[in-house]
């Protein structure tokens, strides 16, 4: 059984020669490790925290933001082993078809692949999130209440699927699940507090030739330096640390590693989660449980019910993805009142026992270039740049959203079962009951194009024959549903590819 090594405790100016280099302890570079334990590879996991959170080392991620409201860039993800997988709210779900498809109405849209290419990994992934049997949409068929009445139309319930949770507290940490598992590989050496300050390229700018790598003493000061030489390197830091290291990795190449094209930090996205865009009302009653809660099967998954718009009205009414969910009861005021009175005489419908409801919901942002990440003049603790996000989102992401709501609204009333008001029209509004999901993607693009994305279609760099990228930050458009599953299900493709390119 292997130890994880303490970085500090390296004397200066060692050099590690491993076959493959995972930078970052997540749940993308724990995943990629785990699928190459017990192969012939050996493996380095380079993890910049250590086991349990530290203050000082999640200083290093503090940054300057511009442009919309957004999380602090040190609050939304976190620096110790398992990374952000440490604050998770274990939300599974996979990507739709069309969210690998290009989409007319959205420029920059489109995977160079179809989903069916991670299809194969969907089950490994969920056993990694331990989100019990894979259902999703099936299992909505077990549940026993009667679901939301909705008529003919665009948007159908759909679900999500739960990390399995323990004692009421958050879901599946990756770090302290699998440290055992990461200390059992004889292949695979994990280096605690073990910073990449650099990628540094050969000559010809063609392949990594090494990792400068720091260590901070226990006051969050500069300590040793040590580098990695590894055959193949996988930078797994997610979206905006994957993006950090390419620029600021300008020796070779004075734009930044893979950044030829000025495409890195580009297209960052994250899902907006606007509360309380829509009042529902149901004219039967309580919705069940399912909607606004989990519930567990006895199969042993935990799912909770949403609205999602079907393949088609997307397609027809040229709309994103979005996944509206029931979030609390709420009381009528006298306009309410009398508007739920009204439909229902019109309607012919009894309406005594209604009940109304607060919506919300996960958006999809549309690829926008200009919502990126930039290097800026301060550095932190070992002399890297720190980042200025310019968060972007626009007047036509509210507007698609606002189309799919009213689908909702018709589909209801055509089905007799309830009503919608929309509580939104502009801008101020939605963006003073804007939240976000912390799901940092996109800055390093999929594209069979070097012009139009970072990575080709096997996650490696374009131009680089050493390099991949794992991780949400490939991610060329978004979805709606939550990244993790998806973003294992594509790493765990990509450690396949790495078996037999790694040779």
């Amino acid at each position: 059984m292997t130890s994880f090594i303490d970085a500090r405790t390296l004397p200066n100016d060692t050099i590690v020669t491993p076959d493959i280099a995972i930078i970052g302890g997540g749940p993308a570079g724990i995943s990629l490790a785990l699928a190459l334990a017990n192969s012939k590879l050996n493996v380095a996991l380079l993890e910049s925290g250590g086991i349990n959170f530290d203050p000082k080392i999640q200083k290093m991620y503090s940054g300057a933001e511009a442009g919309v409201r957004y999380i602090a860039l040190d609050a939304g993800r976190l620096r110790f082993l398992g990374g952000s997988s440490n604050h998770w709210g274990g939300f599974c779900r996979p990507l739709d078809e069309i969210d690998f498809e290009p989409r007319a109405w959205s420029p920059y849209s489109g995977w160079p692949f179809a989903r069916k290419e991670i299809e194969p990994y969907f089950q490994k992934a969920q056993s990694l999130c331990e989100a019990g049997p894979w259902i999703y949409d099936q299992g909505g068929r077990t549940i026993a209440a009667p679901l939301l009445a909705l008529g003919q139309g665009g948007l159908y319930t759909s679900w999500f699927q739960f990390s399995k949770t323990r004692d009421s507290v958050l879901p599946t940490y990756f770090g302290h699940r699998y440290e055992v598992e990461l200390r059992a590989a004889k292949n695979i050496t994990p280096y605690l507090f073990a910073n990449v300050s650099a990628i540094r390229l050969a000559p010809d700018g063609q392949t990594v030739d090494r990792l400068e790598m720091a260590t901070l003493d226990g006051h969050g000061n500069p300590a040793s330096r040590f580098t990695v030489k590894p055959r193949t390197a996988v930078l797994a830091a997610g979206a905006m640390e994957n993006a950090r290291l390419l620029l600021a990795s300008n020796d070779v190449m004075p734009t930044g590693v893979g950044n030829q094209n000025d495409l890195v930090g580009r297209f960052f996205a994250d899902h907006p989660i606007p509360r309380d865009v829509a009042t529902l009302v149901v004219f039967g009653g309580a919705l069940p449980a399912c909607y606004g809660t989990t519930v567990t099967l006895e199969n042993g998954a935990i799912m909770r019910a949403v609205i999602s718009p079907t393949r088609s009205f997307c397609q027809s009414h040229a709309v994103m993805g979005s996944l509206t969910t029931v979030e609390n009861s709420v009381e009528l005021d006298d306009t309410g009142k009398a508007a739920v009175v009204t439909t229902a005489l019109a309607l012919g419908v009894n309406a005594s026992n209604a009940k109304a409801y607060s919506l919300g919901c996960g958006m999809e942002l549309q690829p926008d270039p200009d919502r990126r990440l930039l290097l800026t003049g301060d550095k932190d603790a070992l002399g890297l740049p720190r980042l200025k996000l310019d968060m972007r989102i626009a007047d036509s992401d509210f507007a698609l959203y606002r189309r799919t709501l009213a689908e909702l609204g018709r589909q209801l009333l055509a089905a007799r079962s309830g009503m919608l008001r929309l509580n939104y029209s502009h801008r101020e509004q939605w963006l003073k009951a804007m939240d976000w999901g912390n799901h940092h993607m996109g800055t390093t693009r999929m594209s069979s194009d070097p012009k139009r994305g970072v990575v080709n279609a096997n996650s490696q760099v374009h131009g680089i024959s050493n390099l991949y990228v794992a991780g949400s930050s490939v991610f060329p458009t978004y979805g709606s549903s939550n990244p993790t599953l998806n973003l294992i299900a594509l790493t765990l493709r990509l450690s396949d590819h790495l078996r037999k390119a790694t040779v």
